[in-house]
């Protein structure tokens, strides 16, 4: 008879996949696009006041604002989970509100979010925050909305309806669909996006920016488990918001 081994080889565990264009290597963010104009106008003018008036607490104060122009666009490198099941934040900030709604009309339809109460998780962003929004899952845009109005406090709860916003639903594998919508805020002026609906986007990938401080609402339908609880920081690409389908519960043995 064979020899029962009294000692079992650990075997070293596998690294999860990254996202093919994303480095999972830390670098210094970069200024987006979106904001060079912004940090040239506000350098400009810190020089200006610099050479004119010299280099006081107003030319130092100014250089603080340029920095923080700067600071406001960049755009750091996410690595977004590898797993299919995963629903991502679509944004960096707080999770202010988590609740069962019914869908928004501008959501809902044949391409859109089942009819019926979903899960509403928003995520607030303060102007300290990085502000490029990600796509939630991978899959084809089928949605884009926008739809104007008021700019209250973005971390009302009012603010789902009543503020200027652009709604997106991205259709994944197996027909589950996600909707996210950006709204602007007190600050907001400006809600931009990258792509169009017919778009074909990766999890993860960068699909807009909203300037200056608003927040972000994801709805997922209620069969899903949403993955945080309010108070939570949440980070754009990185941050499971919630999973496709329902967990299984964990199993009880009796002693």
């Amino acid at each position: 008879m064979s020899e029962i081994p009294t000692e079992i080889e650990a075997v070293p565990p596998r690294p999860l996949p990254v996202v093919p264009t994303e480095s999972a290597q830390w670098a210094w963010p970069t200024v987006h696009k979106e904001g060079h104009k912004f940090v040239a106008i506000a350098a400009l003018v810190t020089l200006l006041v610099g050479f004119w008036a010299g280099w006081t607490t107003l030319a130092w104060l100014l250089a603080g604002v340029t920095i923080w122009v700067a600071a406001f666009f960049r755009d750091p490198i996410r690595v977004t989970p590898a797993d299919p099941s995963a629903i991502v934040s679509p944004a960096d900030g707080l999770v202010s509100l988590i609740a069962q709604v019914e869908v928004p009309r501008q959501l809902a339809g044949a391409d859109g979010l089942p009819p019926g109460p979903c899960m509403r998780v928003s995520v607030f962003m303060s102007v300290f925050d990085v502000h490029i929004n990600r796509a939630p899952i991978a899959g084809i845009v089928r949605r884009v909305v926008y739809v104007p109005g008021k700019f209250l406090n973005a971390d009302l709860d009012k603010a789902s309806e009543d503020n200027e916003r652009q709604y997106f639903i991205v259709e994944g594998e197996g027909g589950v669909s996600v909707g996210f919508t950006q709204i602007a805020g007190l600050v907001a002026r400006r809600i931009m996006r990258f792509v169009e609906e017919g778009s074909v986007v990766r999890a993860g990938q960068r699909i807009g920016l909203i300037r200056f401080g608003s927040r972000l609402d994801i709805y997922v339908p209620a069969t899903h488990t949403v993955q945080v609880a309010i108070g939570q920081r949440a980070i754009a690409g990185e941050t499971v918001i919630a999973r496709v389908g329902a967990l299984p519960l964990l199993a009880t043995t009796k002693q």
